[in-house]
């Protein structure tokens, strides 16, 4: 029972054959999985703490014993001291009763305890399982789900589980036990009085297995209404500065009522099924008592059986119809679990990963990029094609800039250079060689990427420059003044321990980006990748990244985003693309005295400077 390493846990719990149950992560594609399946993939992560549940499975027999002999001492009291009017070797009889009450309360606890440990141990490797999965999958998933909706996935299904996983199974069995030793009691007893209290038991089967339907049904509607409010919920909290700007309170307050109420009414449905199986089976349970009595007391008169054998029948009638209100309650737990499991497990089937199945690795120091006739499309099935047989090679050590218009295609170039999608047509080359060919993770570290909004952590400044690296003091001072981020630490008492609130709030839009700069230094990158960079960030701060720009592109290989041409006037050489093509390219002094595309952009931005140039070229 002792526990294991984490990385040893997930492994093995991952190791186990998986019945593929549905690889489109949609609400729809939710079907009628067989619990046995499902029950099959959670066992996977009970397997490393099988020790605790099988010596839980041990415990069973020796509660329900204790709690099974407790009518049985009663009937002994009645029959031999209480009828007979003799106290003689009763205090023996109370020990046993006292006895077998204490004992159960200690198993039930120690029981309990053991299977909360093992559950939670399984839940923290199921819930690590969904994390590492959902960070091998490629950036175009998580474009077409919504965060909320994948949030619920890995909190409130994973949370749903868990008295399923800690207690609820465990208990279900230990029910099942007392129900098998009191129908055994039941019939040593008196044949004749158990057949008369167990002719309900047909139509509590039939019940249950109606009431299974509509519960996994109504259980399964609440889970696609949970992640509806979630996702409603993210994208509110999410756009909330917009929402109040445009005066749209109302609008998304209507939106939330509707989705809000069909959360409710599932629950309500839920809530109906399940307060009418309880209700029924209570129903049954004072039916069947009053059978016993009516037909006992007529026994009992006619001395076919005894007072104590009648009262010990309906306290392990009593004793019957508790478990099976707890397995009616447990079984609506189980239902929702398995609604949950199947929610869980389909986004771990979804299959929706960039390949890694390169196997060399990738080469240190400078090296060349290629774009060998590359198409692309995000919707490869419509061949609505974003590039288009575009070919370009940057050497190793070369500044070379992007640009065109919104949708030319200039960040889907930096997208495939990173991987984060694979081009249809065509190849990508590093040094000759296809990316596709060099392992994932290295070939990315190989990068450093700054984006137009930098996105920043919760943590301090300097968490959010090493990104967790044990990054040396002297290179993170290195990136910092090459950056110019060391001004962050000026503004405030705190320097570089200052907090950053989530998604920087706390920050401006230039103080994020100078910290987004230092962190692409810090890392000690090849290739250097500013995309839109400088697009979002007053005069004052520009010039400061200006200045780092020009920094950092003099280490390495750049590859430069830019709208603002300013930002690109000493790149070595410059490609304007146009609906997915290359259809100018050249420096900048070169492209401005020309008669393309990029004289027209900078005509534009800078229409004084651009009538010096022809001033003084002519």
């Amino acid at each position: 029972m002792s526990d294991l390493n984490p990385d040893s846990e997930a492994s093995e719990s991952q190791e186990i054959p998986r019945q593929k149950i549905g690889s489109a992560f949609t609400e729809e594609a939710l079907g009628e999985i067989s619990d046995r399946v499902l029950i099959g993939r959670l066992w996977g992560y009970m397997r490393p703490y099988s020790g605790i549940f099988i010596f839980c499975l041990l415990l069973l027999p020796v509660i329900s014993a204790l709690q099974l002999v407790r009518p049985w001492l009663l009937q002994i009291a009645i029959d031999d001291f209480l009828v007979p009017q003799t106290l003689e070797g009763f205090w023996v009889v109370l020990v046993a009763f006292g006895l077998a009450v204490l004992g159960a309360s200690l198993v039930q606890f120690l029981q309990f305890w053991l299977m909360q440990l093992a559950g939670q141990r399984a839940l923290r490797d199921l819930r690590q399982a969904v994390f590492d999965h959902v960070q091998s999958l490629a950036v175009s998933f998580f474009h077409k789900n919504p965060v909320g909706r994948l949030m619920t996935r890995m909190t409130t299904d994973v949370e749903s589980l868990a008295e399923a996983l800690s207690s609820g199974m465990i208990t279900m069995l230990g029910d099942l036990f007392t129900l098998f030793g009191t129908v055994m009691i039941l019939l040593i007893l008196d044949w004749r009085l158990a057949l008369v209290s167990l002719a309900v038991l047909p139509i509590l089967i039939v019940i249950t297995a109606v009431f299974r339907y509509l519960l996994r049904k109504a259980y399964r509607e609440i889970r696609v209404n949970v992640a509806r409010l979630y996702a409603h919920l993210q994208e509110s909290i999410g756009g909330m500065s917009v929402i109040q700007l445009f005066v749209r309170e109302r609008v998304s307050a209507r939106e939330y009522q509707s989705i809000n109420r069909d959360y409710r009414d599932a629950y309500v449905r839920a809530i109906r099924w399940d307060a009418s199986l309880y209700a029924i089976v209570e129903t049954i349970g004072s039916v069947t008592i009053g059978l016993i009595i009516w037909y006992g007391s007529g026994q009992v008169l006619e001395g076919v059986v005894t007072l104590g054998v009648l009262v010990a029948f309906i306290e392990y009638m009593n004793n019957f119809f508790i478990p099976i209100r707890d397995l009616a309650q447990k079984y609506n737990l189980l239902q929702s679990a398995m609604a949950s499991s199947e929610r869980i497990f389909g986004l771990l089937d979804t299959d929706e990963s960039v390949d890694d199945d390169g196997t060399q690795p990738p080469p240190e120091g400078p090296f060349t990029i290629e774009f060998e006739n590359v198409w692309f499309a995000y919707d490869a099935r419509a061949e609505d094609w974003i590039l288009r047989d575009i070919s370009f090679r940057v050497e190793s050590g070369e500044k070379l800039a992007l640009v065109g218009h919104t949708g030319a295609g200039k960040s889907t170039i930096i997208n495939l250079l990173m991987r984060l999608y694979d081009v249809q047509r065509g190849r990508i080359l590093i040094d000759g060689v296809d990316i596709r060919d060099y392992q994932l993770r290295p070939l990315r570290r190989r990068f450093a990427v700054v984006l137009q909004d930098a996105f920043l952590f919760d943590g301090s400044v300097r968490d959010n420059v090493t990104l967790g690296r044990d990054i040396e003091e002297e290179a993170f001072e290195e990136a910092v003044n090459a950056s110019n981020a060391y001004t962050i630490a000026r503004r405030y008492a705190a320097g570089f321990d200052h907090h950053v609130a989530e998604r920087g709030a706390n920050l401006s839009s230039g103080e994020g980006q100078l910290i987004s700069f230092a962190r692409a230094l810090a890392h000690s990158p090849d290739v250097l990748i500013l995309d839109e960079a400088t697009a979002n960030v007053d005069t004052e701060t520009e010039s400061l990244i200006q200045e780092a720009v020009e920094r950092l592109m003099q280490r390495q290989t750049s590859l430069v985003i830019a709208h603002r041409l300013s930002t690109i006037r000493n790149a070595d050489r410059i490609l304007v693309l146009d609906h997915g093509q290359v259809v100018e390219s050249g420096a900048h002094d070169e492209l401005v005295k020309g008669d393309g595309p990029y004289r027209t952009l900078y005509r534009l931005q800078y229409a004084e400077d651009y009538a010096s140039i022809v001033n003084d070229g002519s």
